[in-house]
C-alpha cells in the first residue's frame, strides 16, 4: 500500500526531497509515526475583526486567537484507517504559549470521489477541505486549499469562501540546519491575511503497535462525505 500523499503526487512523488518523502511516504501498514519538535519563529493572526472567527475555531480546534514568537511546538502524524476504511493521517499541531496550550486538528484522506486530498478540520471534521499538492522548488511540498464544504448531520453544503480562508503550506528540509521547516499563511480574499505561522522541527519516527495509536489524536466524529 502506498500513502496518500505517494497515491496523489504520483511519480512527481521522486522529485521531493528524500526527507520529505520520508515524512509523506507512509501509511497504516507501515506501523510507524512521525513526531516532529521543534519551535514557531512566528505565529500570527490579522487585524483585530478576526479574532472573533478565530475564537469560534479555537472551540473546535481549527485555527485560535493568539500568537506569539518561539513558541515551541509538536506536531504528530499518525496513519491508521478509519471506520469507513479510508487510509487517513492525522496532522495533530500543538503550541506551548505561555499558561495554555493551543492545538490545530486535522485529519487527511485521499478522496476516491475528487481525486485529491480531502482534509477534514478540528476535532468533529465538520469542515471538508480539498487540498492540492504539488512539489516545490526547494524540494519540498506545496499543499493549497481549495473548495470547503460544512457537514453536520444531515446538513451539508459548499462552505462560502468570504467567510473562510485559503491556506497556503509549504514544508521543505534545509539540509543545512539538519531539520525541516514549514511555513503557513492563511488568507481571505476580501479581508486579507487571517493567521498563520513559520517555524522548524526535527522528526522522530516511532513504531506504532496495532492498537497503540493514543486516543487524543483521533477526531471525536468521523464524517463519510467528501
Amino acid at each position: 500500500m502506498t500513502s496518500i500523499y505517494q497515491r496523489v503526487l504520483g511519480s512527481e512523488f521522486n522529485r521531493l526531497h528524500p526527507e520529505i518523502r520520508r515524512r509523506f511516504g507512509f501509511c497504516s501498514e507501515d506501523r510507524i509515526a512521525s513526531i516532529g519538535r521543534g519551535v514557531m519563529d512566528r505565529v500570527w493572526y490579522g487585524r483585530a475583526f478576526t479574532k472573533p472567527f478565530l475564537s469560534l475555531g479555537a472551540w473546535r480546534n481549527i485555527m485560535f486567537p493568539q500568537q506569539g514568537e518561539n513558541v515551541p511546538f509538536t506536531i504528530e502524524n499518525y496513519a491508521y484507517k478509519d471506520r469507513f476504511g479510508r487510509e487517513t493521517v492525522t496532522w495533530i499541531r500543538k503550541f506551548q504559549f505561555p499558561g495554555r496550550i493551543r492545538r490545530f486538528d486535522a485529519t487527511m484522506i485521499y478522496s476516491e470521489q475528487r481525486h485529491k486530498i480531502v482534509d477534514y478540520l478540528g476535532t468533529h471534521q465538520h469542515l471538508a477541505v480539498e487540498i492540492d499538492m504539488s512539489p516545490a522548488e526547494n524540494g519540498g511540498v506545496r499543499l493549497r486549499s481549495g473548495n470547503q464544504y460544512f457537514y453536520e448531520g444531515w446538513i451539508g453544503f459548499r462552505f462560502p469562501m468570504r467567510f473562510s480562508g485559503y491556506a497556503d503550506v509549504c514544508e521543505w528540509f534545509d539540509e543545512q540546519e539538519g531539520l525541516f521547516r514549514i511555513e503557513v499563511n492563511v488568507a481571505n480574499p476580501v479581508f486579507g491575511p487571517l493567521f498563520g505561522y513559520s517555524g522548524r522541527f526535527r522528526a522522530e519516527y516511532i513504531h506504532v503497535e496495532e492498537g497503540g495509536i493514543p486516543a487524543d489524536v483521533f477526531p471525536l466524529r468521523e464524517e463519510r462525505r467528501e
